[in-house]
């Protein structure tokens, strides 16, 4: 019976694994279609000679706004996602902080997700396929 519940616990580990090893297979795919999708736009945003914002992120409590070092594009109206010019995204939402305020921040690029908003708490979620085509379709008169 014991040699029973260590095969059955054996197989359950086994299992979780193979579901964690998939999962996290399918987390990559979707990352890296995201990331080509950026890049894209990049290239599109450039191509069709959109003028780029030097990016500012803010803080948590959306009070306060600091420098970057980056140039791009927001991607939504509360500028808080982006992408630079060399085609990396960013989340520009960063902790509040008197050295961010006196010398700015360095955002680390983000992986892009393929929905973005998805699993918020207001329920709105956009694919991100269509809000970089939202963004393109703008033009300058984004803000």
């Amino acid at each position: 019976m014991a040699e029973d519940g260590l095969e059955w616990r054996e197989r359950q580990r086994r299992a979780v694994r193979a579901h964690a090893a998939a999962d996290a297979r399918e987390r990559a795919a979707e990352q890296a279609e995201a990331t080509e999708m950026v890049a894209r736009f990049a290239a599109e945003a450039t191509r069709r000679g959109l003028r780029t914002d030097r990016l500012t992120a803010v803080s948590y409590d959306g009070r306060t706004r600091y420098r970057t070092h980056l140039a791009g594009w927001y991607i939504d109206q509360a500028r808080v996602r982006a992408v630079d010019t060399a085609g990396r995204f960013y989340l520009l939402a960063v902790p509040a902080s008197l050295r961010s305020r006196l010398l700015g921040t360095r955002p680390a690029p983000a992986a892009p997700p393929l929905v973005v908003g998805r699993g918020g708490r207001d329920g709105e979620s956009l694919p991100l396929a269509a809000l970089l085509s939202l963004r393109l379709e703008a033009g300058d008169s984004w803000r």
